[in-house]
């Protein structure tokens, strides 16, 4: 499949009612094949991002506290795709995710052949059923950094007394990062969650800067919105939306009850 094949809606597109159709614009979307891609699509997306962006980030901050000298160096580097717009790293990364392999391979493919790797050459972005998670990998290199800066912030929050209190009574590295340090950083790690989370539901600017708005495999919700207003159907475009805020929802409501009930 190449990157200028499209697939759109046929059922749904239609003309727009004039008269008041109750829920009939969601059951038509929920049930259409197409748009249960685009959510699986943002399901997969969802767990790819957050779980390598939590993993990276973590790792980053825990090797920044142990205080090295050129900490300032990398602690610039990690954050520096942050201060790159999606629409850039997007035209980068869709050069380095070029379904292309062999002798017309570009990108990583081409980088895998070089290293021996090319066993590690795929289609990326052209997969039907995993492509979007090729997606979440610009995505997860603009930011890591950020969750570093959140998790490298919890550890430098946490009392120097605290660490000698527990070497003191014994405890191995292991040990004091595992029942003392780890503990402190789970408010940091559920603010890093409800961020990352409701920012990879409405992803949109990335997918289309990598694959254009037209392509199947990597359809997700904001894009079908999207497709759907450029078609002047916006009764399926304000539905679209309003499935997209009540996921949205379900993500941060409990976040800010739990905040609401802390402060109290």
């Amino acid at each position: 499949m190449s990157m200028t094949d499209s697939h759109t809606f046929p059922q749904l597109m239609g003309a727009v009612p004039t008269e008041f159709v109750g829920l009939d614009n969601y059951f038509s979307l929920l049930s259409n094949d197409d748009f249960q891609h685009a959510l699986r699509n943002l399901l997969l997306y969802t767990v790819v991002f957050i779980a390598g962006t939590m993993i990276l980030g973590f790792f980053w901050a825990w090797l920044l506290d142990r205080r090295s000298k050129a900490e300032g160096i990398f602690r610039s580097l990690y954050l520096f795709p942050m201060a790159v717009s999606s629409i850039s790293a997007g035209v980068v990364w869709r050069w380095l995710l070029n379904a292309s392999t062999g002798e017309r391979a570009t990108g990583l493919n081409r980088l895998f052949q070089n290293v021996g790797l090319g066993f590690l050459e795929n289609g990326w972005t052209t997969h039907v059923t995993l492509g979007i998670a090729s997606i979440a990998l610009p995505a997860i290199w603009q930011m890591a950094g950020y969750v570093m800066a959140l998790f490298l912030a919890g550890f430098r929050g946490i009392p120097d007394e605290m660490r000698e209190a527990a070497r003191i009574d014994g405890a191995s590295e292991w040990k004091l990062y595992r029942h003392v340090l780890f503990p402190q950083l789970s408010p940091v790690a559920l603010s890093a969650l409800i961020i990352l989370g409701h920012m990879s539901l409405k992803v949109f600017d990335l997918v289309v800067a990598v694959t254009g708005p037209q392509f199947y495999p990597t359809s997700v919700p904001a894009i079908v919105m999207y497709n759907f207003m450029g078609s002047g159907d916006y009764a399926n475009a304000s539905a679209v939306g309003i499935i997209l805020l009540v996921v949205i929802a379900i993500f941060i409501i409990p976040y800010l009850i739990h905040v609401a009930r802390e402060d109290k």
